[in-house]
């Protein structure tokens, strides 16, 4: 190695002095993130749409500030990013939930607001991050794997996950030497997976629990430890990762 190669921004010395800003951080993974970058030094800059529980999360990890709007609300999300004061070293995006809808019960309006939606909230976050992410920072989205096995209900779901790993590159050339990654998740065990499930919670973690390679559900912690890896290591841009617990390589 060179004299002149090798890490010389976030990726040296952790997270201390650091600034992350975590949309979508008032439980499951988002809050789980917030709480590990605390733990490593750095600050949080947290919103949510929920203003009662965005203030129970501010009251758990101390933010430097909290914005609570809904993040589908792409003006206003490119608005609040662009009205932060100063630079900021991360931006985490987890807001957003899947849709799984047979043909015959979707509504193309729907279909089409919640494909363009995905879609438009990394591009504003990606146009506003030119003045205000760091040189070195990255840009952070979650996807999922679920999609790439075609099945009932998941077109839409099944174009978005192979998009976003495709913007992600995109958007990584663009606005370099800002990093843009992509964390593509299976099932994870959180508030989130817990609503969509219901009563089918408890016999889906035991179904993963018997059948994953690992052996076990993978939680929002193993998301949030990843988040962290990519946002400290100065060489990773325009990729995306999987964390799945072996999901794909077993037959659900």
């Amino acid at each position: 190695m060179s004299a002149t190669e090798g890490g010389t921004g976030p990726a040296r010395g952790g997270l201390a002095g650091q600034t992350v800003v975590v949309v979508g951080g008032s439980a499951g993974i988002g809050l789980e993130t917030a709480r590990q970058v605390r733990a490593a030094g750095g600050e949080v800059v947290l919103t949510a749409r929920n203003a009662e529980r965005l203030q129970r999360a501010a009251d758990e990890v101390n933010p430097v500030s909290t914005a609570a709007f809904d993040a589908q609300d792409t003006d206003r999300l490119e608005r609040f990013l662009r009205e932060l004061p100063g630079q900021v070293d991360h931006v985490m995006v987890t807001a957003g939930s899947p849709s799984y809808t047979p043909l015959a019960d979707l509504d193309l309006a729907d279909a089409g607001r919640d494909f363009g939606t995905r879609i438009a909230m990394m591009l504003a976050v990606a146009r506003a991050s030119r003045e205000k992410v760091r040189a070195g920072g990255t840009l952070l989205f979650i996807g999922g794997t679920g999609g790439r096995r075609p099945a009932a209900g998941m077109a839409v779901m099944g174009a978005l996950t192979a998009a976003l790993p495709a913007l992600t590159a995109n958007l990584a050339l663009e606005i370099a030497p800002v990093r843009v990654n992509l964390i593509a998740a299976g099932f994870v065990d959180t508030p989130l997976s817990a609503s969509l499930l219901g009563d089918q919670l408890e016999a889906r973690r035991e179904q993963l629990r018997k059948t994953l390679p690992i052996g076990r559900v993978v939680g929002a912690a193993d998301v949030a430890a990843l988040a962290l890896h990519i946002m400290t290591n100065g060489a990773l841009t325009g990729a995306t990762y999987d964390i799945d617990g072996g999901q794909q390589l077993v037959a659900q």
